[in-house]
């Protein structure tokens, strides 16, 4: 009987004219006005921001000063789908809680 799993590949690497999709992974620092701004929330209405190619990933509240805290966000986005640009504007369509929008990184994947 003939071993045939060294011939087995995956369906997408199979196909005719399939090609990898660029990825990249992006990390926003979001700093709000003020105090006031319910953090929470702010990440609730940044997350609503949804479109073909973006997944929204981790997050925490980091620390400004004066009690201050900002949201570090990451999200991964297929790089011919979405734009870092789209993002922000978004992000910042949140005028009364966003004060400013920062890319803390953006890598290749």
């Amino acid at each position: 009987m003939a071993d045939n799993t060294s011939s087995v590949q995956s369906p997408a690497a199979s196909s005719p004219g399939s090609a990898a999709v660029d990825k990249s992974i992006i990390v926003f620092d979001i700093k709000p006005w003020d105090l006031e701004t319910d953090m929470q929330e702010l990440e609730k209405n940044i997350r609503s921001i949804e479109t073909d190619g973006l997944i929204w990933g981790a997050s925490q509240l980091v620390p400004v000063a004066y009690g201050v805290q900002k949201l570090q966000i990451s999200c991964v986005i297929e790089d011919d789908k979405v734009g870092v640009d789209f993002l922000e504007e978004h992000i910042m369509e949140f005028e009364n809680d966003v004060q400013s929008v920062d890319i803390v990184s953006f890598q290749k994947i």
